[in-house]
């Protein structure tokens, strides 16, 4: 009994045993890869936001306001903006062509909303792979489980002993597969619905942000703060 543990798990296990190990150690990797890096692009974007509803609309004009939000172009609230200037600038100044069958409210309402869609879609990249691992991981981990306990039962009926001591080192030796595969999905897990969380914030601020360029590029002025987060212009999907 002393003799069995992780190592002797590794060193007789099959193929199979150590395949399903290296495949839960990189899911854990990736898992943990997407969290760290995502969650890192989401306090970013926070602070982001945080300047695009305070210092941008404090600003006297609208090249001052665009300053306010830094000369990256990975700030999806200046991305708006320029897409929410450029888009009225167009509409105002173009010869007449197939869009001139919309007003410049639904003009300007279809380029914000195309440029919050690829934004949403940015900040959703990774997830699908914690959702993923959480959802396949204790599968993976079980299967490990089960296979190492049918070679186990087959190795003590060779031995023609099977007294409890020697069942139970090696089957719970192979339920250590299934341990492994709940410490890799938990996380991910977690994580998910944690980052989905913050997500969803950030899209709500951006749906409002994109709600007062909507109003200002309209009617010069910018529309007055509401209480609710669903604005009217519903430019994005909550989910």
């Amino acid at each position: 009994m002393q003799d069995l543990g992780l190592s002797h798990l590794w060193s007789q296990g099959d193929f199979v045993i150590r395949g399903t190990a290296i495949i839960l150690l990189i899911m854990s990797l990736l898992s943990w890869i997407v969290i760290v890096t995502k969650a890192w692009d989401l306090v970013r974007l926070k602070k982001m936001a945080q300047g695009a509803e305070t210092r941008f609309w404090q600003s006297d004009d609208f090249e001052h306001a665009l300053d306010t939000l830094g000369a990256k172009d990975a700030n999806p609230f200046r991305t708006l903006a320029i897409i929410g200037r450029e888009a009225a600038h167009h509409h105002r100044t173009s010869h007449p062509q197939l869009h001139d069958a919309l007003d410049i409210s639904d003009w300007l309402t279809r380029s914000l909303k195309c440029d919050i869609d690829e934004s949403v879609a940015h900040m959703q990249s990774g997830l699908a792979v914690l959702a993923s691992v959480g959802s396949t991981a204790p599968f993976v981990g079980l299967f490990g489980t089960v296979w190492g306990i049918y070679h186990a039962l087959i190795s003590i009926g060779d031995s023609g002993v099977p007294t409890i001591d020697k069942v139970a080192g090696p089957v719970g030796e192979a339920l250590i597969m299934t341990a492994f595969g709940l410490a890799v999905a938990i996380p991910a897990v977690l994580g998910y619905n944690a980052l989905s969380r913050g997500n969803k914030g950030v899209i709500s601020k951006l749906n409002r942000f994109a709600h007062d360029l909507h109003a200002y590029f309209v009617t010069g002025a910018r529309a007055r703060p509401t209480t609710r987060s669903d604005s009217p212009m519903r430019l994005a999907a909550k989910d």
